[in-house]
């Protein structure tokens, strides 16, 4: 790693996320990388991992399944001010990424997010923009996923997500038969 990012004297890493496979893959790879990691599956545990101690690091997925991963990136900022922040969501949106930025977190990522881009958002120091990702996802993709968050909002009610979609219902329903694109 460069001068400019390298892990700090205190390299204590607190990672919030419900998918306990995505938590447990992400340890270990950041445990290789130096840091000293904590997890936590909810906001509750979160929450009690901050009253054990602040950490210098971490990375905090938007949405829990007991409530909003930007309570706890507020909740850090109050404890420790230095903390670098990086906020995951599957479910990108300009709004959520000014908020997340807005209340504290140091960089905002998509899933899937790599061990390697986390790293690189919570070490970078400076206004220089990460390199593009190798495999970003394609715009089909992204139109697909975003269709499928609405769909489950809506309580898997194809005629009200197409309304909220502004959709044809058929167009919807066949979009929904379809294997997720690449």
């Amino acid at each position: 790693m460069t001068a400019n990012t390298e892990i700090g004297s205190d390299p204590s890493l607190l990672l919030v996320d419900d998918d306990e496979i995505f938590l447990n893959r992400l340890s270990r790879a950041m445990e290789k990388r130096g840091f000293a990691v904590t997890r936590a599956a909810s906001v509750a545990e979160a929450r009690a991992a901050l009253r054990a101690g602040p950490p210098a690091y971490a990375v905090i997925d938007l949405r829990l399944e007991d409530g909003n991963g930007l309570d706890i990136v507020d909740a850090l900022r109050d404890a420790r001010e230095d903390a670098r922040i990086v906020v995951l969501t599957g479910y990108g949106a300009i709004a959520t990424a000014v908020a997340a930025v807005k209340m504290g977190a140091t960089d905002y990522l998509s899933k899937p997010a790599d061990a390697d881009d986390i790293t690189h958002a919570l070490l970078s120091r400076g206004a220089t923009l990460p390199p593009p990702p190798e495999a970003p996802m394609s715009a089909d993709r992204i139109r697909w996923e975003h269709i499928q968050r609405v769909y489950e909002q809506c309580d898997r009610n194809v005629s009200e997500t197409a309304r909220r979609l502004h959709m044809h219902r058929r167009t919807l329903q066949r979009i929904l038969a379809k294997r997720s694109p690449r």
